[in-house]
């Protein structure tokens, strides 16, 4: 199995999910399952500010995500996935994308994506790209415009086969990144990792970054700020002083981490905050 499907704990992971439907590979047990995981497991990159490296291999992954109940980046979210669809009989394509999100320079292939095949047709999953990314799959193909609770995503095509996944902001269509149908394997994300996870250029190796996404908001801490967004483009913004961090962290990403690994992220990132 490309995924290491066989490796999966299934019931745990439905557990941590909250999923408790038929598991078949059709598209309407897809749909709930992406749901369920956007729902239940948040995106964040506290392993990179804890100083500790970021495991892909699935064991570390379980570990992590399902037993501990934490959450992860787009790797480590999107091979997760994908050992559960391979495990549940989905034929499961790696992908690779640039992300936009208003840069004014291109930026290296450093995000991960699935394409899955349900029905007879090819579906775009990413159960990890935070807080403007998908809440259930959407058709893989050019032209998709698609409402998934408020927000509205579509995809639109370029030149060379490039495909752009984007999201209505309240200013207008807003591109969120950039793919081709070009196959990527586990070993490819390996190496992505390493970059995102240690290059000095990475968005996520400066603060914690966590984030969520549901049906009519859009949560966000980066660094010390929370940001809530709603669809009519409305924001409500503020610092979170050191002394409600930890409530925070339970309160809108459902995470609480253990006393030695809170007091480390404190100290390394928010001392004097």
């Amino acid at each position: 199995m490309t995924w290491n499907g066989e490796e999966l704990d299934v019931d745990a992971y439905l557990a941590r999910i909250g999923y408790e439907g038929e598991a078949k590979p059709d598209l309407e047990t897809l749909r709930a399952l992406h749901r369920a995981h956007v729902a239940s497991i948040p995106f964040e990159n506290l392993e990179i500010m804890l100083g500790r490296p970021v495991l892909l291999d699935l064991a570390a992954l379980q570990d992590k995500m399902v037993r501990r109940r934490r959450g992860g980046y787009c790797y480590e979210q999107n091979l997760l996935f994908a050992a559960v669809l391979e495990r549940f009989g989905f034929s499961v394509k790696g992908l690779g994308a640039r992300v936009r999100a208003g840069a004014s320079s291109t930026r290296p292939t450093s995000h991960m994506l699935l394409s899955v095949e349900a029905d007879g047709e090819q579906w775009h999953c990413d159960v990890g790209f935070g807080g403007d990314g998908l809440l259930e799959p959407i058709p893989m193909r050019e032209g998709v415009d698609v409402r998934q609770g408020e927000w509205r995503f579509g995809i639109v095509g370029e030149d060379e086969g490039v495909r752009v996944l984007r999201t209505e902001h309240a200013v207008g269509w807003f591109d969120l990144y950039a793919y081709t149908m070009d196959r990527r394997l586990p070993v490819d994300y390996v190496v992505m990792n390493h970059y995102t996870s240690t290059h000095p250029k990475s968005p996520f190796i400066r603060r914690p970054v966590l984030q969520q996404a549901a049906p009519d908001v859009r949560r966000r801490l980066v660094g010390a700020q929370l940001t809530l967004t709603r669809p009519d483009g409305s924001t409500d913004e503020r610092d979170v002083p050191v002394s409600e961090l930890w409530e925070t962290l339970v309160r809108e990403f459902g995470i609480e981490l253990g006393d030695d690994d809170f007091a480390e992220l404190i100290r390394a990132h928010y001392a004097g905050a």
